[in-house]
């Protein structure tokens, strides 16, 4: 069988699943099992695969049928140019949280927390992108530490980089901090059932959603980040994007100014930022 026919063949079944995209799904299943990049694939489309690269492609073409995420089974997933590994103990890392970088990235700072680091891509992306930043990221789960902790030796920020167990404010020590970022749990529990398999199915739910009406995370954080925050440092979370005005208000109540909003690149409201007075 050559590459060409057993991608035929996959896109069928990936289709008939319901999976978006299915020809690039299947490219890349393929690229990973013929040990290349995606890029180069069409050059060895027409190449004949071997029983063992049959075999493992359709295995993990039946594994994106069940809507595991592709990041999942790759291993990895790309951000802000650089390579993350993922696995079901993290929140595969999404374009939109770029945004929340970009903004990050706006100002020097010298120390940062990040709160739920989970993979670590956003803390991690901050250090590699501010050289001479020391940073602590924290998370409730041992097992998303673990894949932090990994990215982190591979990006080679083992020094700037520390990483702690806890919930929120009680596993953070270090500061004060002059730039605090989020990505918080934030769906409501009503609208669990809505999403896509692929988050609902195979991401964390700790990492998903709080319960209630999904702004708990944000109630947390802004009652304690003045207290970590140096004069005119600054908060930023990622939010839902029907969550704006009320994790700006929140924003408001804690004293924070110069609270706004950043757009996604859709237009919608998808970082809160504001300053410690």
């Amino acid at each position: 069988m050559t590459g060409a026919e057993a991608i035929r063949l996959a896109v069928t079944d990936l289709a008939g699943a319901g999976v978006d995209d299915p020809a690039r799904d299947a490219r890349r299943l393929l690229a990973m099992v013929m040990g290349i990049d995606p890029s180069r694939l069409t050059l060895h489309l027409h190449d004949q695969i071997t029983d063992q690269e049959e075999f493992a492609f359709f295995l993990h073409v039946q594994e994106r049928c069940k809507r595991q995420p592709l990041s999942q089974i790759v291993g990895y997933r790309e951000f802000y140019g650089r390579r993350f590994q993922v696995t079901p103990a993290v929140l595969d890392p999404r374009p939109d949280t770029e945004i929340l970088i970009e903004a990050a990235l706006a100002e020097p700072f010298e120390r940062v927390l990040d709160l739920g680091t989970g993979s670590g891509c956003i803390l991690l992306t901050l250090l590699k992108e501010m050289p001479g930043a020391w940073g602590l990221g924290t998370d409730l789960s041992s097992k998303a530490l673990e894949v932090a902790k990994a990215n982190r030796e591979a990006l080679g920020l083992d020094g700037p980089a520390v990483l702690r167990e806890g919930s929120w404010w009680d596993a953070v020590e270090g500061g004060p901090f002059d730039l605090i970022v989020s990505n918080p749990p934030y769906i409501a529990e009503a609208a669990m059932a809505t999403l896509e398999p692929e988050v609902r199915d195979w991401e964390p739910h700790l990492a998903l959603t709080p319960g209630g009406d999904g702004l708990d995370a944000y109630r947390v954080i802004t009652a304690g980040a003045r207290a970590h925050l140096e004069p005119g440092g600054r908060l930023m979370v990622e939010i839902g994007f029907d969550q704006g005005e009320a994790v700006a208000a929140m924003f408001d109540a804690a004293g924070f100014a110069e609270v706004r909003l950043l757009p996604d690149l859709d237009g919608r409201d998808r970082v809160v930022m504001g300053n410690a007075p």
